[in-house]
């Protein structure tokens, strides 16, 4: 017999009633990144859980909120950040033109100054 989630088992004597309770439980098999899970791990050492604890309480946190718990979004870049974006593809542009000099790496660059 189920019942909330816990398995009865009832087991009759003479004149006694011995009940087992056991917790059903379902294993999960997931991947992730080995040095994603590793600080993970450290993080709830320091907090004084588990992997598996935490994940039974974030899955405890979905059904309670029927839906994730936290906000997922899709990050939109900044105007700064679209602007610095562009005035990089210009700087590309006007090095491929010839009309800035670029450089491969730092030596390259410091060696050019120096020769100035």
């Amino acid at each position: 017999m189920l019942t909330d989630g816990l398995k009865k088992v009832i087991i009759n004597t003479e004149e006694k009633r011995c009940y087992k309770m056991e917790t059903l439980t379902s294993a999960i098999n997931v991947q992730v990144d080995a040095r994603d899970k590793e600080q993970a791990t450290n993080i709830l050492k320091d907090l004084g859980i588990n992997m598996s604890t935490f994940i039974n309480m974030a899955i405890k946190q979905v059904i309670k909120k029927d839906g994730l718990p936290f906000e997922v979004t899709n990050p939109k870049p900044s105007n700064e950040l679209l602007e610095a974006l562009k005035e990089g593809e210009d700087i590309i542009q006007e090095i491929r033109d010839g009309k800035r000099t670029g450089y491969n790496n730092v030596n390259e660059m410091l060696r050019a100054i120096i020769n100035d």
